[in-house]
């Protein structure tokens, strides 16, 4: 009897170890991924590649990636903290940045090098025909700056034409309607839009450098998962390397995600920018550097009323996520 109340002892005792130690032990809690917003906009797809690739998790982060055609909807959703990161163009980043100062633009995605396009009604053969027509555009970001440089190569002026409130997607059907004669957009509205008897006018092939495509994180973000958010831009640098490299078959796995034709995505026009190109973009010193072109945006928006003070230009982009991959 002894024995056995012995031998009970020791086995309590044991347990009680056992429950101790593993109770003491830190829990490691699994992270949350990373939410980040893209839009249509064909150098926004990279991240659908390292997605389907597996280059994110290989990286070692989790990440939800969010479609959305009205990305402009949902910054406020993105300033309340419902998501960690959104794309942007440089341009619509300095909007942005005037009532949440608190983000950052981690990585240049991609540059428009002719991707961007006004395209008008057949009639409209020269940008000067725009005199006296109405323009649809994206009023209060870039685009807004996009068809101001185009109008300057004729000599004009916002003025001399009719400036439409316009998204890049409701072109085609406003075109058709005739209630604009031409009007800002891209891929897959283009090809509606030539479908429709459009005529290219003007390219961002004739504005190097001005169209920009960012990834941007909230503060909080940036602050709480800097290793996360390190491992996303290399996740992200690989899905455009990769598409590079793979064309077709990024094309399809685009297509695939997106429902849309594959005829109508292109790389053509676009500069994916990697991980050199984007060291340079963060220096200062660089003729191209992303500072040099926030400031042309943001004298525009001062001049235009869209926003009262020029932002800490320097604060507001982050270059510490873009060391080599290891």
């Amino acid at each position: 009897m002894f024995k056995i109340l012995k031998y009970i002892s020791i086995l309590l005792f044991t347990v009680c170890l056992l429950f101790a130690c593993n109770s003491s032990a830190p829990t490691k809690l699994k992270r949350p991924p990373l939410k980040v917003i893209y839009a249509s906009f064909v150098g926004e797809h990279p991240g659908i590649i390292a997605q389907k690739k597996g280059f994110f998790k290989a990286q070692g982060v989790d990440v939800e990636l969010i479609h959305k055609q009205y990305p402009q909807l949902e910054q406020a959703n993105f300033n309340a903290g419902k998501y960690d990161g959104i794309t942007s163009s440089l341009g619509n980043f300095i909007i942005l940045s005037a009532t949440n100062p608190d983000i950052q633009g981690v990585i240049v995605i991609d540059e428009s090098i002719g991707a961007d396009v006004v395209v008008a009604k057949s009639q409209i053969k020269t940008v000067a025909d725009l005199k006296g027509k109405k323009l649809g555009a994206n009023l209060g970001g870039f685009s807004e700056v996009f068809v101001t440089e185009m109008l300057k190569t004729a000599n004009l002026t916002s003025d001399d034409v009719n400036l439409v409130q316009l998204e890049a997607l409701e072109i085609p059907q406003r075109l058709k309607n005739n209630t604009i004669q031409a009007g800002h957009t891209w891929e897959p509205y283009l090809s509606e839009a030539m479908k429709l008897g459009g005529n290219i006018l003007f390219t961002s092939k004739q504005t190097p450098g001005l169209i920009l495509d960012l990834i941007i994180f909230r503060g909080e973000t940036i602050r709480d998962r800097p290793e996360d958010i390190r491992a996303f831009v290399r996740g992200w640098l690989q899905g455009s390397d990769y598409w590079k490299a793979n064309v077709e078959e990024g094309n399809a796995i685009v297509s695939k995600a997106l429902n849309i034709p594959r005829n109508t995505i292109s790389l053509e026009g676009i500069n994916l920018t990697n991980l050199a190109e984007n060291q340079k973009y963060f220096q200062s010193s660089n003729p191209n550097s992303i500072y040099k072109t926030a400031k042309i945006y943001a004298d525009f928006f001062i001049r235009s009323g869209n926003i009262t003070r020029i932002p800490e230009l320097k604060s507001l982009f982050n270059s510490s996520f873009l060391n080599s991959p290891p």
